[in-house]
């Protein structure tokens, strides 16, 4: 092939030729295309998000299963209990047929002429509850109550309330403390000081606004081994019977309005009783002087809370004396705030149905109802004062105690069916009411 042929083939195939261009760059659909995938990638870390938190814990529970805290149940008290037995020294207690015989009134006195008791017999004796007082302080707690506000000038600040409290169960979890949190019921911080001088934030596990007491949690994982071998439930005694009055107890916690005072003296009465919507609680005072905002407990010289201090109900010319809720009536009430129970609200007061009012005028056994809160699940329900509660669910009520007992067992929203007599134009008519149990106000 001639150069003349090459030049000629190359002519031909100009055409083949072609020049490649950019394309030019369309921007709203590269800022398009951007946002779509930063969306997406959004979407996908939320979504991811979303399903670690939902999914972690129920893996943790499989990998690494939590322990349930253990529930909390307090010893039923008996007749035996109820006359405070254990206030008695056994080893000079008589086995009735070894009793010895009465003494005339001049054997008592040659008898009491010869005893010789000085002041190392007093030191001793008071050195001997010292003791006991000492033992269950170290379970005594300084609940402080911190309450933030603002001045008219808008300026800042935190006020802070202190009340007594005592260590009355462990679950295994949690060390619960019982303290009266009337006067910083709107805390919103809770710390716990323990008598070892660590402290802690708390929490509120649960509170019954009819009584104002409540209790009140701190993790034991965040508790010193040290503190928690010291800071050991205290036993709850029993405010049963007649025979508490005259008894020796100490009172202990702020009895005086000062953190770690105690105090000694008697029991004087259990007869007075508080008014409170569904509750049978006995009122105990002493001859203890103290301050009109003290706290905390009272205990038997066996070291166990026989009251939780409440001046509240004091008689006006008794504003300083210290008084107490007994304990047997409220362990119930105790038991279900350390389970994490709500208390439930019937609003109701009553007493029981007597011996002679059954004999003499028909009345049934049974809840006498006195009065009644207004707008009260009872009041709602049809319930009215002179009405005679008989029975709640299956259970039979035989008296105001039985009522107060049962209610404790049911939960707030629930409903109940409620057998009752009221008396109409020719006796007594049973009659039957669905109340819906609710949760009581502050």
């Amino acid at each position: 092939m001639n150069r003349s042929q090459m030049e000629e083939n190359q002519n031909n195939t100009d055409f083949l030729k072609e020049t490649i261009k950019q394309r030019p760059l369309n921007k709203r659909k590269l800022v398009r295309r951007t946002l779509i995938t930063a969306a997406m990638a959004v979407i996908f870390g939320m979504v991811a998000c979303f399903t670690f938190l939902l999914l972690e814990p129920v893996i943790s529970n499989r990998l690494y299963p939590e322990e349930e805290p253990e529930a909390i149940v307090f010893e039923e008290e008996t007749e035996e209990n109820e006359i405070l037995p254990e206030d008695m020294d056994e080893s000079q207690m008589q086995p009735e047929e070894t009793e010895p015989p009465a003494l005339e009134d001049e054997q008592i006195a040659q008898v009491l002429s010869e005893m010789q008791l000085g002041t190392n017999d007093y030191l001793t004796l008071f050195n001997e509850m010292n003791k006991v007082a000492k033992e269950v302080q170290k379970s005594i707690v300084t609940v402080v109550g911190v309450t933030s506000d603002v001045t008219w000038l808008d300026n800042e600040y935190e006020n802070e309330g202190v009340v007594s409290g005592v260590v009355v169960a462990d679950n295994g979890k949690e060390l619960l403390i019982l303290a009266n949190i009337r006067s910083i019921k709107d805390a919103e911080i809770l710390k716990v000081a323990f008598s070892d001088g660590s402290e802690y934030e708390a929490e509120m596990k649960k509170k019954d606004n009819n009584t104002g007491f409540a209790i009140i949690s701190i993790q034991k994982s965040i508790v010193k081994e040290s503190t928690v071998a010291i800071a050991k439930p205290v036993a709850l005694g029993s405010s049963a019977g007649s025979s508490l009055v005259g008894i020796p107890v100490i009172a202990i916690g702020r009895p005086v309005g000062t953190e770690g005072s105690l105090c000694y003296g008697n029991i004087t009465s259990t007869g007075n009783s508080i008014t409170l919507p569904d509750s049978n609680y006995k009122y105990l005072t002493t001859d203890i002087y103290g301050s009109t905002s003290a706290s905390g407990i009272i205990i038997n010289l066996k070291g166990q809370i026989v009251g939780i201090i409440d001046t509240s109900y004091n008689a006006s010319d008794m504003k300083n004396m210290i008084s107490a809720v007994g304990i047997t009536e409220l362990k119930k009430v105790v038991e279900s705030l350390s389970n994490n129970k709500d208390i439930a609200y019937f609003g109701v007061y009553g007493v029981d149905v007597t011996k002679e009012a059954n004999e003499e005028m028909g009345v049934p056994f049974g809840a006498y109802i006195l009065e009644i809160d207004m707008d009260a699940p009872a009041m709602n329900a049809g319930i009215q004062s002179g009405d005679i509660i008989v029975r709640i669910g299956e259970k039979e009520i035989t008296n105001y105690a039985a009522l107060v007992e049962t209610l404790l067992t049911f939960k707030p929203e629930e409903t109940v069916t409620v057998g009752l007599m009221r008396q109409g134009p020719e006796g007594y008519i049973e009659m039957e009411v669905e109340a819906v149990l609710s949760l009581k106000n502050e």
